[in-house]
C-alpha cells in the first residue's frame, strides 16, 4: 500500500511538472507581452479542508492561470501570504490573464484584498461542517486547547481568530466550555471562519462567488463552467475530469456539542441559500 501511494505521488508530481512546463510554452505563445497591472488577481478563501486544494488544481490545469498553492515558497511562509509588496510583484510578472492565490489564512481579509489588488475577484469554498470535521479531526491536533485560546481572546491564537466581530466573539466564549472535545471545537472554527463571507459583505459583493463543494464534486463540469465563467477563462471539460464522488458523507457524523451543532446547521443554511 505505501509503495503504491509514494508511486502515486511520484506520477502526479511527474505530471505536474509537465503541466506547467507545457502552460509557460502555451502562455508564451498566447501571451507574448507583459500582462503588468491587468492581469485579475482570484483569492480562493474559506476554512481548511473544504476542498480549496481540489479547486486549485483544477484552476492550475487551465492555460489561462498562474496558480500560487498555500506552500509555494515564493508568496507563502508556513501556509501564510507574504507581505502584500512580495505578492504583488508576482502578479505583476505574471503572463496569465488569472493569477490565482490561496488565502485561507487570509479569509478575513479578503474584501481588503480585493480592493488592494485591483482587479480582483475571490471564490469562496465551503462544505458540509459534519465532513470538514472529521477531516480536521483526521489532520490535526489541539483543536479544542486552540478553541479555549481563542475564546480568551480572538488574537491569541495566530489567524483563526483574526477579524472577528464582537458578536461572534461573545457566540465563541459562551459556546466554549471547560470540557469542549475536538470535534466540537473544530466545528465552531467551521462556523467562526465561514461566518465571516457575511460579516465581511462578501454575499453581496459582484467580485465574489461562492461555491458549494459538494456541487462541485456531484456537479463539476456544470459547477466548473460556472466557475471559469465568473473568471473570464475559457473553460475544457479536461480540467475537471479527475474528480470523484468520494468524500461526501464518508464517515458517520462526528459527536458535537448540540448548541454549536445548533448554530453550525444554521450558518450551513444560509451559505446554502446564498449560493444562488
Amino acid at each position: 500500500m505505501k509503495l503504491l501511494s509514494l508511486a502515486q505521488r511520484v506520477s502526479e508530481r511527474t505530471q505536474r511538472v509537465a503541466l506547467l512546463a507545457s502552460k509557460k510554452t502555451v502562455q508564451t505563445v498566447l501571451y507574448p507581452f507583459s500582462r503588468q497591472g491587468s492581469s485579475t488577481t482570484v483569492f480562493v478563501a474559506g476554512n481548511q479542508r473544504s476542498g480549496t486544494n481540489m479547486l486549485m488544481e483544477v484552476l492550475e490545469k487551465s492555460y489561462h492561470t498562474e496558480v500560487f498553492h498555500e506552500r509555494d515558497p515564493r508568496a507563502f511562509v508556513n501556509y501564510q501570504m507574504r507581505e502584500r509588496r512580495i505578492v504583488k510583484e508576482l502578479v505583476e510578472q505574471s503572463k496569465a490573464p488569472c493569477v490565482v492565490i490561496k488565502a485561507l489564512c487570509e479569509s478575513q481579509e479578503i474584501a481588503q484584498l480585493l480592493n488592494e489588488f485591483s482587479p480582483a475577484s475571490a471564490i469562496w469554498v465551503f462544505r458540509d461542517y459534519n465532513d470538514v470535521v472529521n477531516s480536521m479531526l483526521n489532520q490535526f491536533r489541539g483543536m479544542a486547547d486552540q478553541a479555549r485560546r481563542v475564546a480568551k481572546h480572538h488574537d491569541s491564537c495566530g489567524w483563526r481568530g483574526r477579524g472577528m466581530s464582537d458578536e461572534t466573539h461573545a457566540l465563541v466564549r459562551r459556546l466554549v466550555r471547560p470540557n469542549i472535545n475536538d470535534a466540537s471545537a473544530s466545528a465552531l472554527q467551521w462556523y467562526y471562519r465561514n461566518v465571516l463571507f457575511f460579516e465581511q459583505g462578501l454575499d453581496s459583493d459582484p467580485r465574489v462567488i461562492l461555491v458549494r463543494y459538494e456541487d462541485m464534486v456531484t456537479q463539476p463540469e456544470e459547477q466548473f463552467a460556472r466557475i471559469f465563467s465568473f473568471l473570464d477563462i475559457p473553460f475544457s471539460p479536461r480540467v475537471c475530469r479527475d474528480i470523484f464522488l468520494t468524500s461526501v458523507r464518508k464517515r458517520e457524523p462526528p459527536v458535537i456539542d448540540p448548541e454549536i451543532r445548533a448554530a453550525c446547521d444554521q450558518l450551513l443554511e444560509r451559505l446554502s441559500g446564498a449560493t444562488g
